[in-house]
């Protein structure tokens, strides 16, 4: 029996957003983790209790048990899937660092689309390939087990 993925709902509006989860799935080398951009139909579906403001304003995860998570709190979850990153989520499990993180989150949120030109990341993203993941996740969330 094939268990739900953990997914990333991310807006693919932002060439930031979209810079890091292309990094990102480079670093997921166990395919731990499906993106799904928030103008995807199923988002809705997969996490109904979201507007597409909440969509907007922040990364979130939905685990394979219909928890959900916003934010720096989606990065920590993400980080503890993703062998790379688990040191950095391992940090945000320190007492008080997440609330750090948080409040870094939302700055660089509400700027995203303004670091985005700083940072020249559509210009990455052009150089970055897009890694399609191995296995058969996107079977599962085009099967309709989700």
């Amino acid at each position: 029996m094939k268990t739900k993925p953990n997914i990333v709902l991310y807006d693919d509006q932002c060439p930031l957003c979209t810079f890091q989860v292309r990094v990102i799935t480079w670093l997921d080398w166990f395919n731990a983790v499906v993106f799904m951009p928030m103008s995807d139909p199923r988002a809705a579906k997969i996490a109904p209790t979201l507007t597409p403001a909440d969509l907007q304003a922040a990364m979130h995860s939905v685990t394979s048990d219909g928890r959900l998570f916003r934010g720096a709190r989606s990065f920590r979850h993400l980080g503890m899937r993703v062998p790379l990153l688990f040191p950095i989520a391992l940090a945000l499990w320190i007492p008080g660092v997440i609330r750090i993180a948080e409040w870094i989150y939302d700055r660089v949120s509400r700027n995203r689309y303004v670091l985005s030109r700083v940072f020249r990341c559509k210009e990455a993203c052009a150089i970055l390939p897009e890694r399609k993941p191995r296995g058969n996740e996107t079977e599962a969330l085009s099967g309709g087990k989700l």
